[in-house]
């Protein structure tokens, strides 16, 4: 069922919930899914929000990682996107298994539809936003992502918006950071699942 979105009161969204849409009674015994573009803090975050709800994190790019042996930059250069997307899909099938758990994705798994329908159907998705020239910026200190070597950031950041803003907008909950403390993004996350101004799936 696809999640209806409820108007926020301006406490809340000065907090940063853009939108908090329908969230399941049962969302405590269900994975959460940490979705959005390279650079929105889905590690740290995730980290930080499993730690409040003292339930495990999982993030999708280590566990990838781990089943390949190898780097996701190395994955990318030896065998193509396609190939890691297809590995991606397979991991995060696997992950969801297993009850309450928060899961940070890689930028580009929620575009898959198999994978997008699936966390849709089976947990809570958690679209952590940010602007570009925030997302730029924080992208810049690293240089291990493979879709930006040799590129300039804010332009791969604005063309990969482009195409997966849509899919991103079918979390039902949707958070947007700044360049404040982390803590205020799990303050937002948790504000959002705990009920405020939003319905509950029977």
């Amino acid at each position: 069922m696809k999640p209806v979105e409820a108007p926020l009161d301006a406490q809340a969204t000065k907090r940063g919930i853009v939108h908090a849409g329908a969230i399941r009674r049962d969302w405590r015994r269900r994975p959460i899914v940490l979705v959005g573009l390279m650079g929105s803090g889905k590690t740290t975050v995730g980290k930080r929000l499993a730690a409040k709800l003292r339930w495990p994190f999982v993030d999708a790019d280590a566990a990838i990682e781990e089943a390949a042996q190898m780097p996701i930059s190395e994955i990318f250069a030896r065998f193509g996107e396609p190939h890691f997307r297809d590995g991606e899909r397979r991991v995060i099938a696997r992950l969801m298994d297993g009850g309450h758990k928060v899961i940070a994705t890689g930028g580009g798994a929620f575009v898959d539809p198999e994978t997008r329908a699936l966390i849709l159907a089976e947990g809570t998705a958690v679209w952590l936003d940010a602007s570009i020239d925030t997302l730029a910026a924080r992208v810049a200190k690293r240089s291990h992502r493979p879709l930006l070597v040799g590129k300039d950031p804010r332009q791969v950041l604005d063309e990969l918006m482009a195409v997966r803003g849509p899919c991103y907008r079918q979390a039902p909950i949707h958070i947007v950071s700044a360049d404040g403390p982390h803590e205020e993004s799990v303050t937002a996350i948790l504000d959002a699942l705990n009920g405020r101004n939003r319905e509950s799936l029977t």
